[in-house]
């Protein structure tokens, strides 16, 4: 591991899943961390869980579906940090719904969340970033960010543009020596399934099959932050559901064959 001692992160969705766990590996490992979530308090939880000093860390809540203070927040930031090193767009929401029957608010609302929120956010702290002439962008896509999949139509499409999106970041950015790595979860053991939206927009409150048995968010964390900072351009972590992203590379005809078999039920 790299030291990370008075680098400055900033995490988002940092209060639960994969955000939560991000933050506390790079507390324990004596970074500089941004907490950011909805939730204050659990925020101010997932820091002094860890047993750190205040001047380590900034609580600094938002909505990342609305950001029309983003300026004021990134400043706030500078005046405790003076800069950004690190920026993981991890705030993200799931579906679990047939397209036909999801309300037009519905996909709205996700690509609202896991598009523009990190997009916005982004454009907010490259100036920043090109002016020191360093940084790191990451987004947490997914495995259906490379593919569709049943029940997953905006989740799935959100996801897709984020690639479309960073891709195009890293590559006009590079002589400021930014890099840009998209995070590519399978299974991980967090909420996200009981968090996801239906087709009316309430929450699913289900624990997918096979989620229990998952990797560990800690486990996923140490693999994500070491891959951020080796610069690594796609970050794969889960178990052997990923095989589906090499299986439509390398060999689509078998990918839609397997992906036909899944239930849209």
């Amino acid at each position: 591991m790299q030291n990370l001692n008075n680098t400055v992160w900033w995490v988002t969705g940092a209060s639960s899943g994969i955000g939560k766990a991000i933050a506390q590996f790079l507390l324990r490992n004596k970074a500089k961390v941004v907490l950011s979530s909805r939730n204050e308090e659990a925020l101010m939880k997932v820091a002094e869980d860890c047993g750190v000093d205040k001047s380590r860390y900034l609580i600094l809540p938002i909505d990342v579906n609305k950001l029309q203070d983003i300026d004021e927040k990134v400043k706030l930031i500078l005046d405790k940090f003076s800069r950004i090193d690190f920026l993981v767009n991890n705030a993200g929401i799931s579906q679990r719904s047939i397209a036909s029957e999801t309300s037009i608010d519905v996909d709205r609302q996700i690509m609202e969340t896991n598009f523009f929120g990190s997009v916005i956010i982004t454009k907010a702290i490259l100036p920043i970033m090109i002016n020191q002439k360093s940084g790191n962008i990451s987004a947490v896509s997914s495995v259906v960010g490379k593919f569709g999949f049943p029940l997953r139509s905006a989740y799935s499409a959100s996801k897709h543009a984020l690639h479309g999106f960073f891709e195009s970041i890293r590559a006009e950015n590079k002589q400021y020596n930014i890099n840009v790595s998209m995070i590519i979860p399978g299974r991980i053991n967090t909420s996200v399934s009981n968090n996801a939206l239906t087709k009316d927009g309430s929450q699913y409150g289900k624990l997918d099959e096979g989620q229990a048995n998952s990797i560990s968010p800690d486990a996923a964390a140490k693999i994500i932050v070491n891959g951020i900072i080796k610069g690594k351009k796609e970050i794969l972590v889960g178990g052997k559901e990923l095989l589906m992203v090499h299986i439509r590379r390398w060999l689509p005809s078998f990918y839609y064959y397997l992906s036909n078999k899944v239930s849209a039920t």
